[in-house]
């Protein structure tokens, strides 16, 4: 079993934001949960938009905890083209739920999703996203 690896980021990439109810949208969601996709992905849905993490794009899958102590699962997302293995669908991911769960590259590992009306690939093994704790201590 790989190692779970967690990156820090600013806590304001994790605020939950608020619901607008003129835009019937969410307003001020950080980045990294605002890229939460996992039921869209099983809806065959396009993801959210996703996320910048050292040059690469992100989406989220899922996450536990408080604003606090808050751990974000999230899987690199590829072009088709640059997708060096086999990809499968939601569905067929699900059918084959035993082995797709216990794959040391995670359970959304190859699956082929849409994003900007473009064929894209979730690429692991996950990653973590956690707020970073530094905070700024007073002068006084």
């Amino acid at each position: 079993m790989p190692a779970i690896k967690i990156n820090f980021a600013p806590p304001e990439r994790f605020e939950d934001g608020h619901w607008c109810e003129a835009s019937q949208r969410q307003r001020g969601e950080g980045d990294i949960v605002a890229s939460y996709s996992a039921d869209r992905i099983g809806m065959g849905e396009p993801v959210s938009q996703p996320f910048r993490w050292r040059g690469a794009l992100w989406v989220s899958v899922g996450g536990a905890g408080d604003q606090r102590e808050r751990r974000i699962q999230a899987y690199r997302l590829l072009p088709l083209s640059l997708f060096d293995g086999p990809t499968r669908s939601y569905a067929s991911t699900v059918a084959d739920g035993e082995n797709a769960r216990s794959n040391p590259k995670g359970f959304y590992h190859g699956m082929e999703v849409t994003h900007g009306g473009k064929c894209c690939v979730l690429c692991g093994e996950p990653e973590y996203f956690a707020p970073d704790k530094t905070e700024q201590l007073d002068l006084f």
